[in-house]
């Protein structure tokens, strides 16, 4: 039988907000992480310290809007009809303006936590499995998806589906990726954290500014997407080689949105994007945010390697 979960409880918001608080204390005090340190965690690549190009601007938005509309509409008419709907809805007028940021050198998970990653931890400590009821995921309130599409992402029995083990978990919230972080540092001797949004995007698109992981022209095969023809749904880990970054890193464009660091309101913050998205999301400046309880079929996490002892 499934666990019961506990971020709907008084409780459980509690503890979600205290796991928050701790992850912000985490951030702030990570120590640098060298070159040798990194490479003694073969799951994690080097990111050098140093400046890069964030954000986008104008002519990249543009883009964005374009690539979307082309590839949910085939006519020049049915393109321009779908375009003005795309900026009616302002996907991508909100999203940092380009500027040049620095940051420390940092160590990144190379892949997502996958379901039999994250199965090592509900079996070792008892943490709920993930999952959403019917009713939680009607009041989440951005269903995109029905209920019943989740539904073969569901665990039983403190069992993800079959033939998942190497998908990335998903139906997990803020609060229960930095619970795994945690545990994972204590049998792993060192600490962990999730990555802040600045530190996603440089890990996605280097220093150069890129759109993409691969470059800044959108390439249909390159990643886990709407209009892909191979997947269904999430895929396994490393499974689209142009999606991997200059640094390594795997599925840095589609598959799932990750968490990273917290917003001003008190929200995560969204990197990435899903396996149901159009181009113009996949784009490294791309962001959203959602409330930090919040558990989705598209959402996924990563870890940062913030010291090397605890």
């Amino acid at each position: 039988m499934a666990r019961a979960r506990w971020f709907d409880l008084g409780l459980g918001l509690s503890l979600i907000s205290s796991a928050a608080g701790c992850q912000s204390l985490i951030q702030a005090v990570s120590l640098a992480v060298s070159l040798a340190d990194c490479e003694h965690h073969a799951s994690f690549a080097f990111v050098a310290a140093g400046a890069y190009l964030a954000g986008s601007d104008t002519a990249e938005r543009d883009y964005a809007y374009q690539i979307s509309a082309e590839a949910q509409a085939e006519t020049p008419e049915e393109v321009a009809t779908e375009l003005a709907q795309l900026r009616d809805r302002r996907w991508f007028d909100f999203e940092p303006e380009r500027q040049t940021q620095s940051l420390p050198a940092f160590c990144m998970g190379r892949n997502l936590i996958t379901n039999a990653e994250y199965e090592a931890f509900v079996q070792a400590t008892g943490h709920p499995i993930p999952d959403i009821s019917r009713q939680d995921y009607q009041a989440q309130g951005f269903l995109v998806h029905s209920f019943e599409t989740v539904q073969p992402y569901r665990w039983q029995d403190d069992r993800y589906p079959e033939g998942t083990a190497n998908q990335p978990v998903v139906l997990v919230s803020y609060g229960d990726a930095v619970a795994y972080a945690d545990w994972r540092g204590e049998q792993d001797g060192v600490m962990y954290r999730l990555p802040t949004a600045a530190e996603w995007e440089k890990a996605a698109r280097g220093t150069d500014g890129r759109y993409f992981p691969w470059g800044s022209q959108w390439q249909p095969d390159a990643t886990n997407w709407a209009g892909d023809t191979v997947a269904e749904g999430v895929s396994a880990i490393a499974t689209y080689p142009l999606s991997r970054s200059i640094y390594g890193l795997e599925d840095m464009a589609g598959n799932v949105f990750e968490f990273t660091s917290l917003d001003d309101d008190g929200e995560v913050i969204m990197k990435g994007c899903g396996w149901d998205d159009s181009p113009g999301f996949c784009r490294a400046a791309y962001r959203h945010d959602r409330p930090i309880g919040s558990r989705h079929i598209l959402f996924g996490f990563r870890l940062v390697l913030a010291s090397t002892s605890r």
